[in-house]
């Protein structure tokens, strides 16, 4: 586990952006990723009768919406013990194999960096 103070300045305000989103909205997770301008793009899950998206997911449709070619990072405040393959596949296809995903808990604790992979 790492200290929201032990992580980079940028790294911690999209756990911050992440964990607000999920608060704000009352949904199951929220989410945050950072483009390759400093951009960045929050959001929390959607659910919907004809449209499901993980916040992840929903992070990254944004930014590809707004124009972002690439990510640096994304975050996740989740209670589940990892991203999943498929939030991964979604920071991959923008951002690369090597994009961090930090994944956190509700109380904003960083439990894992992993790579979109």
């Amino acid at each position: 586990m790492t200290e929201s103070t032990d992580l980079a300045p940028e790294d911690r305000k999209i756990v911050t952006l992440a964990r607000s989103a999920r608060a704000r909205n009352g949904v199951p997770e929220g989410a945050a990723v950072r483009d390759e301008t400093g951009r960045t793009y929050v959001a929390g899950t959607v659910a919907l009768e004809s449209l499901k998206l993980s916040a992840l997911q929903t992070a990254v449709a944004m930014a590809v919406a707004s124009g972002a070619t690439s990510l640096e990072a994304a975050a996740v405040v989740t209670e589940a013990e990892s991203a999943s393959p498929e939030d991964r596949a979604a920071v991959r296809d923008l951002g690369g194999p090597r994009t961090p995903v930090l994944v956190a808990g509700t109380d904003g604790t960083v439990r894992e960096t992993v790579t979109a992979g």
